[in-house]
């Protein structure tokens, strides 16, 4: 069953059950004030607050709202909305399959996620943002595990595999192409760009942020990651965010080192994950571990 909603509208955890069979990890989703680069850390709020999985926050065009994944009552995946303003949190989904990464479409008439399908095929499904069924996407791509927008008609997908492989999937044709390989779960579109970044795990020990140009083929360096960390974020203004253990860290185009913004350890987080900017850069939602 979809649960259909209604709203007006202006108009990316460790892993995630998806990629696993293990049991899904005890996460929760703080929204976090941002202004000029700083932080009010007394103003951080938890808006899931329970034990289980909450993942993978996704902020609308307007940044009044966020779509997450959640587990609750079983293990299956379904898909919350959170309103800023009301603090208040709608189920959206409720179906037999399991659906992961709620991303809101360009053009904002749909969202798509990454759905487990009866079978366990992975594959890009869309849902209709008015209430409805939902519709395939790429038939014959897959297992997907995680998926940006470039535009309308491009998707950047991380294809499951040893190694995975990042894919950009064109809806006009229903086929893919291999961009690069062996590539971590982060992926943005950069802000004011037509270009991609993700994570390029060159060696156990050499990751880099990596920019693409679909036009050109080009690939770029951005950036170092933080060891470990493969979860990034983009200010509107094209400042790079990412965290490691309970610190969060900024990198511009004018300064090329890793800055601390803050420790949030104090407010409650600890081994930080998935990192989401509103459009307005006025809020980050981040993925934290239950300590």
């Amino acid at each position: 069953m979809i649960l259909l909603f209604a709203y007006s509208t202006a108009f990316s955890q460790s892993q995630t059950q998806t990629q696993t069979d293990e049991a899904p990890p005890d996460t929760e989703i703080f929204l976090i004030p941002f202004h000029e680069n700083e932080i009010k850390i007394d103003q951080i709020r938890n808006i899931t607050n329970r034990k289980g999985y909450d993942n993978q926050p996704f902020f609308f065009p307007d940044g009044g709202k966020l779509f997450y994944t959640s587990i609750r009552d079983s293990e299956q995946a379904d898909i919350y909305l959170y309103d800023l303003a009301t603090q208040k949190t709608t189920r959206i989904t409720q179906t037999e399959e399991s659906e992961y990464s709620p991303t809101v479409m360009p053009g904002g008439n749909y969202f798509s996620t990454v759905r487990v399908e009866k079978d366990g095929t992975q594959r890009l499904w869309k849902f209709p943002i008015a209430g409805g069924e939902p519709v395939l996407i790429f038939t014959e791509i897959k297992p997907v595990g995680y998926h940006t927008w470039l535009n309308s008609n491009a998707a950047a997908l991380f294809i499951l595999g040893e190694p995975p492989t990042l894919q950009m999937a064109d809806i006009a044709t229903g086929k893919a192409k291999v961009i690069a390989s062996n590539i971590g779960r982060g992926m943005s579109k950069i802000p004011g760009k037509q270009t991609l970044s993700f994570v390029l795990k060159e060696s156990e020990t050499n990751w880099t942020v990596q920019e693409w140009d679909p036009a050109s083929g080009r690939m770029t360096p951005v950036a170092t990651t933080l060891r470990d960390c493969e979860d990034i974020g983009w200010t509107p203004d094209g400042v790079l965010l990412m965290a490691s253990g309970s610190k969060l860290f900024r990198l511009s185009a004018q300064n090329k080192e890793w800055l601390q913004i803050a420790d949030l350890e104090s407010a409650g987080l600890s081994r930080i994950t998935r990192i989401a900017v509103s459009p307005n850069g006025d809020w980050i939602a981040v993925v934290s571990e239950q300590r």
